[in-house]
Parts: C-alpha cells; sequence; structure tokens
C-alpha cells in the first residue's frame, strides 16, 4: 500500500487531500447547523467560473476561483440580509447564474480541455507544489478564525436573533462564515472537483450527527470521517486509476449509509 507514496505526486496529494479533508469537514459542522448545505455546491460552480476565467485569460486559475468564490459568497449574505429573500432560492439563482457563466466563457474561450475537467471531478495527478503551499497557508489561516469564533458562529446557528440580542455581531460573523467557507471550497476543487467537494464539506457532518454526541464530538467525529474517506478514496484512486474525487465522495457515501444503519431506532 504504501509503494504510493515513492511518488512525488501522490505525497502531494495526499497532504493536500487531508488538509482539504480537516477544512470541509470542520466548516461543514457550521455550515449544515446554519442550514446552508446548498451553500457548498453554489460556491463551488462559482468557483468554477474563475476556473474558467483564469484558463482562458492565461491566470492562475485556484487563485482567480478564490477570489471569484469569496465575491459570490459576500453577494449572497448581502441579498439574504438586505432583501430578505429566502436562502434557497438566492442559492438556486446564483448557483444556476454561475453555471450559465461558466459553460460561456469555457465556451468562447475555447478552453474545455484536460485542465477544466480536472477542476471539475478532482485530479490528484495536477496537484502541484504551488498549490500544497497554498492550501496550507490560506487553509491554515481560515482555519484560524473558524476555531477562534466557533462559540460565536455555534451560537449564531442555533438562534440568529437571540445572538443579535446578545451583543454577538452576527453579521460581520455571517460574512466571515461564507468568506472562509469560499475559499475552502476554491481550494479544494483541485483535489476534489467542483463538482464533488459539497459533497465532502456536507455528508461527513450529516453522517457524524446521526450519533447525537453534542458538538464537539460530533465535529470530532465528522472530521475523523473526511480524513479516512480522503484516505480510501484516494488509495482507491491511486490504484484503480479513477478520479480522485469520485472515489473520496463515494467512501463518505458508504461512511453515511452505515452511519444510519447504525444509529436506526
Amino acid at each position: 500500500m504504501f509503494e504510493m507514496f515513492d511518488y512525488d505526486f501522490m505525497q502531494r496529494a495526499f497532504v493536500a487531500g487531508l488538509f482539504i479533508a480537516a477544512l470541509a469537514s470542520i466548516s461543514g459542522n457550521f455550515v449544515v447547523l446554519r442550514r446552508y448545505s446548498l451553500m457548498s455546491e453554489t460556491l463551488a460552480h462559482s468557483a468554477l467560473v474563475g476556473v474558467a476565467v483564469g484558463l482562458v485569460a492565461g491566470y492562475n486559475p485556484l487563485w482567480v476561483a478564490v477570489g471569484v468564490a469569496i465575491g459570490a459568497a459576500w453577494l449572497i449574505e448581502y441579498l439574504r440580509s438586505a432583501f430578505s429573500l429566502y436562502s434557497d432560492a438566492i442559492l438556486a439563482i446564483i448557483l444556476s447564474g454561475s453555471l450559465a457563466i461558466a459553460v460561456i466563457i469555457v465556451s468562447l474561450g475555447g478552453a474545455f480541455n484536460n485542465s477544466l475537467f480536472s477542476y471539475l471531478f478532482g485530479s490528484i495527478l495536477s496537484v502541484t507544489n504551488e498549490d500544497v503551499m497554498t492550501i496550507v497557508v490560506v487553509g491554515s489561516i481560515s482555519l484560524l478564525f473558524l476555531l477562534l469564533f466557533s462559540k460565536e458562529l455555534y451560537f449564531i446557528a442555533y438562534d440568529e436573533e437571540v445572538a443579535k440580542t446578545s451583543g454577538i455581531k452576527v453579521k460581520f460573523l455571517n460574512f466571515l462564515l461564507v468568506t472562509v467557507v469560499a475559499i475552502i471550497i476554491a481550494l479544494s476543487i483541485r483535489v476534489v472537483g467542483s463538482l464533488l467537494i459539497g459533497a465532502l464539506m456536507v455528508i461527513p457532518t450529516v453522517a457524524a450527527l446521526q450519533y447525537r454526541v453534542g458538538f464537539r464530538n460530533t465535529m470530532l467525529i465528522s472530521l475523523f470521517f473526511a480524513i479516512f474517506s480522503v484516505i480510501f478514496g484516494m488509495s482507491l484512486s491511486y490504484y484503480y486509476a479513477l478520479p480522485s474525487g469520485a472515489t473520496i465522495v463515494l467512501s463518505i457515501i458508504v461512511i453515511f449509509i452505515i452511519s444510519l444503519v447504525i444509529n436506526k431506532k
């Protein structure tokens, strides 16, 4: 099994993948509790617009994806707070619009090639040293903010109105959360793919919630599930020449099904 670590690209992929698993699962707890599960899919499609722009214009797709995803996250939160629109409606509109824009850009630029395919479904072969450094450095900063404000974010997820009356800066923390989620998603699409990253962010948390063990333990269980699914999924990807993102997501779905069966009343 360990022979795959003889290759540099597998070492890079595992470092990036494990870091992404930690980031996605921890942030996913707040996303799911806020009933923002569709947020991950929406921002992933928005990040795809950045990838398309980067490929067509010749810029680094990863950085452009981060910028576009953050912009989309701020737009979603602004529309939700300023116009009192339903969250799921806003997410559906941004998701559809982002996908349409990405398709048009790619079509006009003729950039639908293997590079874009790797961003859609993830590819362990495409992870570079620069990608790993970016994921580790930027991801660490994002994770630090999440952990620093974890109590406040949990309070807001539990009851936003009570949090406001308690003096918590709800608006600032909401924007902080969506910004961090946008960054994590944009960083993750290189390994997991924009069409699949939402699953890695949401499913481990939903699986962990089946055990009904409190917020802190739920976060730890979801972290374990995400890390295990990345290790198992990427191993399958290497030995059977399968897309890394797909094998990771199928692994976590199996864990979810097992969790449902174990905890069935």
